[in-house]
């Protein structure tokens, strides 16, 4: 029986980690819309200010608050919600939910868990509590115990026999989590893992077994269906999320399937789940035997995959479950004639590849295993395994052209080795072992993938093997269409064959040879689809859609898969600007390759490519549709990237001129410009060689910035103190921009950093929003903590900008969005670079100052006439502070520290009546927590004890407690401050600066970095990274410790006001 709700709070979670990242917001705005369908009041919770679910069509009201047990208890007595959801906000919102279930806070307020019982949920989070559960159904499981110190881990791990793996209880992603193959190895994990939690769980390994998934859908009726089932390519130990992964498993035989099918469904029912749910399988080739891993009871990074893999809306389902209906009364949103209550049926396979960035960080191990650390993923769709395997490869933008032909070798002496340990390039290792004649036998042995994954690499290596006899153009037809059909790209055909990617093109085209479009319908082509939710292949024989009912259309290009520098906030940009097009009266076409996002949704766009961001894929596309034209200033760097490919194909792009956008992009270009139109910036010069870089850096003086042209998040720059630094950072950028000029300019050195957004109509601006950086310049925007309006930033400096964006803006005759960094010191105001496409600042201006930035810019690029914006600063009530989301925890051994490369994973923005209350907010969104009674700090250089003097003094007025390492300490001292001396790690005194954090004696840690890029494993280094590994928050800029400071002499970090975004005028 459906009871009737009023309104009901829906937890977020919070900013993009690795292991929690854009799947909530999709999760999350399916809720609120199934939701939204019933006449339900939603209150959303979530800070995470670039989301499409914090926009205002959405949810009845948004708050951009922590999602923590405090805040919400507060916003509960505030909003009087009489239901909540807790599985829509992945393991931050179940956490939440947990407690403030255990605390008594819901029965008191009257709250009622919609969905999956809070009980059910600590019996799949309880280690213990879950195997009693599966016990009472015959269902078999690794055996475990659960521990709660390292000596009980020790005792377990002999008894159990090595290898062993440890796991943490309420942990996202793995986290905390691993293989520990001695006792050295469980002493070390076991102490990380009970800073994070409790409880932790030590594991027989079951080395070499397969991992399988279910998604399972069960109402409150008892009905229960499997949605979708994968199988991991990589065995046990590593993490479903570091995996390649496959929908539907393709080496289950039927009786597997059907076993394994039948244990989840008796499962999830024992455990009462309503709503969605992911379990996880170990399950031996060698035998029939299997092992239940664990249940997720809320949607994951699993359930979007799944439901973007089969088109079946799981989120949306869930949250009608969640408010009492059963599957039978449920349309299926894809067919829109036959009912939810249904298991999908695929007529094509999906192979999902996650995407790290490991190669940013500084020291981080790039070993892959049980704890997650890829920041995003693609998903390809195909008909054949090897031709999805090759399409996700190109759309993981690494630069690989897919599984062969990339030029990267391998040292065959070292190939075992290589085979043999998981890493984000195993996959192309093992194309080279095929290459180099390993049967598909060794390389099982070595690796324990399944040998059904190898004989299928292996022949795309024979069709390479067959390209490679060929020089130029004359092979034959039925060669060129297999090679397609294995996923070949042009480009790929041509580096085998020694021709450009056009001379593939043209031969295509003269064979007749062209990829089919097919269309998602969950029951494989049983009932007609009412939507296009389409890809491309060359392994079928006609279209199934016809293109006449797109007429009028206009394509974006999303912004593929997460990664640093590249995340929701494009997300943001690319479905705002699809509501728009559609409200415009033209057909609005995405194409994109991320699962995790809202704009791969079935619902967002009137036609949606699930297919490659590539010159290839557009131009195909393009010669279907015929659209009108693409925009490509709102999917980031990706597609801005494709502007002169796409041009010079004769693909109209919409918005900004494409030679203005390469002036823009290529460093030199956009130099010159500034200098022909008398527009500051800092001394440069473009690199020729290094001879002539290290000239300029003598004439200039140290230090230097070395900038590669068209790179994403600040990839290979460097700050540069000397020669030899100098030198390292010249051959990073040769790498990566190997086709466009590397510039080097003089680096100012304590220079305010300003972000210029606007939104220009034929040159004149139309729309802008000036956000102030707390930190100097010299840490990349990405990385900053803004602040809009600003704070701290001379109105003559915020005069100087305007004029100068508009100079730029008539200059590159924008037609569009764009952003403009700035530096200033001294009212001296010069420019760093130019952007013109949205930036990631856009969901965080539109949001604070109330007006959709992307909104006006796709009206300027459609040629509607729009009304100027011209925000007074004086009119605003509020501040607003976006702080950035670090994963340093996920990223073994990398240096948490920031600069000019970035390294945040995600964001958080909130708002307060004055800058210290949206700071500690923001503070507390991303994982801070007050009070703090002591604090370790290792101030840096004179220059930097001497500013941070005036802090700790602030902070001692409030009772803080200092321990410093010896120079730091001794400095304070002499200026009359309280502060026990500390050893430095590495001189092996017993009582030092790391033992104290490992014993939880400090809440924060404060440690400056001596350069701009520290390279040696120093006793900072140590200190940071023990403050990371234990959970300690860490501040590595010494202005933010400033600000923290003030806020905390200030203002009262637990009693900060809870007013939802609407309340703010």
């Amino acid at each position: 029986m459906k009871k009737k709700y009023n309104k009901v709070l829906i937890l977020g979670s919070s900013a993009l980690k690795i292991g929690e990242a854009g799947e909530f917001d999709y999760s999350g705005s399916q809720a609120i819309k199934a939701l939204k369908e019933e006449g339900i009041e939603t209150v959303l919770i979530n800070p995470n200010i670039a989301t499409i679910q914090t926009s205002d069509h959405l949810a009845s009201k948004v708050y951009f608050l922590p999602v923590t047990t405090e805040f919400v208890e507060r916003i509960i007595i505030k909003e009087k919600p009489d239901g909540i959801l807790l599985s829509f906000g992945g393991q931050t919102a179940l956490n939440c939910g947990v407690d403030l279930y255990l605390k008594g806070i819901l029965e008191k307020h009257n709250v009622e868990v919609l969905g999956t019982p809070v009980e059910t949920i600590i019996n799949t989070e309880d280690r213990a509590k879950f195997n009693k559960k599966l016990d009472e159904v015959g269902v078999t499981y690794p055996k475990s115990k659960a521990v709660n110190t390292v000596d009980e881990a020790l005792e377990i791990s002999e008894k159990l026999g090595f290898p062993v793996i440890i796991r943490i209880a309420y942990a996202l992603g793995g986290l905390g989590s691993g293989v520990c193959r001695n006792c050295e190895e469980v002493v070390a994990l076991a102490s990380k893992a009970l800073s994070y939690a409790e409880q932790i769980l030590v594991e027989e390994y079951l080395e070499g077994w397969k991992e399988i998934e279910y998604e399972v859908v069960r109402d409150c009726e008892d009905n229960c269906i499997t949605v979708c089932n994968m199988e991991n390519f990589d065995p046990m130990g590593i993490h479903t999320g570091e995996s390649i992964v496959v929908a539907p498993s393709q080496t289950l035989s039927d009786h597997d399937y059907h076993k394994l099918r039948e244990v989840a469904i008796r499962v999830i029912r024992h455990l009462g789940i309503v709503g969605e749910c992911n379990i996880q399988y170990a399950f031996s080739k060698e035998s029939d035997e299997y092992r239940v891993i664990e249940v997720n009871a809320r949607l994951s990074r699993s359930s979007a995959l799944a439901s973007k893999a089969t088109g079946y809306p799981l989120a949306f389902i869930a949250a009608k479950l969640a408010l009492g209906y059963p599957l039978y009364e449920l349309r299926n949103s894809i067919t829109k004639t036959t009912s939810a209550f249904f298991e999908p049926a695929l007529d094509y396979i999906v192979v999902k590849i996650p995407r790290w960035d490991l190669k940013k960080f500084r020291h981080v191990t790039t070993k892959i295993g049980s704890s997650m650390k890829s920041v995003g993923e693609v998903m390809a769709i195909g008909r054949k395994f090897e031709e999805a395997l090759q399409k996700a490869l190109r759309m993981l933008d690494i630069g690989a052209k897919g599984l062969v032909a990339n030029g990267k070798k391998y040292d065959t002496e070292n190939l075992d080795e290589v085979l043999a340990v998981p890493s984000e390039d195993r996959i192309f290792a093992i194309a080279a072992a095929l290459e180099n004649n390993y049967s598909v036998e060794q390389i099982s042995k070595i690796t324990h993938i399944e040998k059904w994954f190898i004989h299928k690499l292996k022949n795309i290596i024979d069709i390479e093997n067959k390209l490679k006899e060929y020089k130029d153009t004359s092979f034959e037809k039925e060669l060129l269409l297999e090679a397609k059909k294995l996923g070949f790209s042009d480009e790929q055909i041509g580096v085998l064959t020694e021709n450009e990617e056009d001379a593939v093109y043209n031969l295509r085209q003269l064979y007749n040879i062209s990829p089919f479009t097919r269309q998602i319908d969950t029951l494989a082509a049983e009932f007609p689809a009412k939507t296009n939710y389409l890809y491309l292949t060359y392994n079928s024989s006609q279209d199934d859609v016809d293109f006449r009912s797109l007429h009028n259309s206009i394509v974006i290009l999303g912004s593929g898969p997460y990664r640093i520098g590249s995340s929701v906030e494009f997300d943001w940009c690319c479905v705002n600007a699809g509501k728009v097009l559609s409200a415009e009266g033209k057909s609005s076409v995405m194409i994109n390759c991320n699962p995790e996002t809202v704009s791969t949704d079935y619902d967002e766009f009137e036609a949606l490519f699930f297919e490659e961001l590539t010159h290839e894929t557009v131009r195909e596309i393009n010669n279907k549709l015929h659209p009108e034209g693409f925009i490509i200033s709102m999917g980031g760097q990706v597609p801005n990237n494709l502007a002169m490919k796409m041009h010079k194909s004769r693909i109209r792009i919409l918005g900004t001129s494409p030679h203005k956008i390469d002036e823009a992009e290529d460093r030199s270009k956009f130099s010159s410009m500034l200098d022909k139109i008398g527009v500051r910036q800092p001394d440069w010069k473009e690199l020729t060689s290094k001879e002539n870089a290290f000239e300029f850096a003598s004439q200039v003086g140290y230090p230097v910035l070395v900038r590669p042209s068209y790179v994403l998040s600040g990839a290979a720059m460097g700050v540069a103190s000397n020669e030899k630094e100098l030198d390292k950072f010249l051959q990073r950028a040769a790498d990566i921009s190997k086709d466009h000029p590397t510039v080097i300019s003089k680096y100012m050195i304590n220079a305010k950093e300003l972000e210029f957004d606007g939104v220009a109509q034929e040159g004149e601006l139309v729309a802008y929003a000036i956000s102030e950086h707390v930190e100097n310049a010299g840490v990349h925007s990405g990385d900053a903590t803004l602040v809009l309006p600003p704070q701290r930033t001379y109105l003559e400096t915020m005069r100087q900008i305007k004029k100068i964006a508009g100079k730029i803006a008539v200059a590159l005759k924008i037609n569009g969005p764009f952003n403009i960094q700035f530096i200033a010191r001294d009212n001296n105001v010069k420019v760093i670079e130019c952007n013109l496409r949205a930036s990631r600042s856009f969901p965080f201006v539109s949001k604070t100052f109330k007006k959709n930035f992307i909104e006006i810019a796709t009206k300027v690029i459609l040629g509607k006439k729009v009304e100027k914006f011209d925000s007074n600063l004086f009119d605003y009530d509020y501040v607003a502070v976006k702080a950035p989301q670090f994963s340093f925890t996920r990223l073994e051994g990398a240096d948490p520290t920031t600069g000019v490369e970035m390294a945040s994973t995600g964001e958080v923005a909130c708002f307060g009546e004055n800058f210290n209350q949206a700071f500690l907010k923001a503070l507390i969104s991303v994982g801070y927590h007050f009070p703090i009674k002591n604090v370790l700090i290792s101030s840096g250089t004179i220059d930097s004890k001497v500013e941070l003097l005036e802090g700790c003094r602030l902070m001692q007025a409030r009772g803080i407690k200092f321990y410093a390492t010896p120079g730091t300490a001794n400095f304070m001292c002499e200026n009359g401050l309280e502060v026990e001396k500390l050893e430095f790690p590495l001189d092996n005194n017993t009582i030092n600066a790391v033992e104290i954090i490992k014993q939880g004696k400090v809440e924060l840690v404060i440690n400056i970095p001596k350069n701009y890029q520290e390279t040696e494993l120093t006793n900072d280094y140590l200190i940071r990274r023990a403050a990371v590994d234990f959970k300690v928050p860490l501040i590595t800029n010494r202005q933010v410790a400033m600000r923290l400071a003030e806020a905390l002499y200030t203002t009262d970090p637990l009693n900060l006001g809870i007013r939802s975004w609407d309340e703010y005028k």
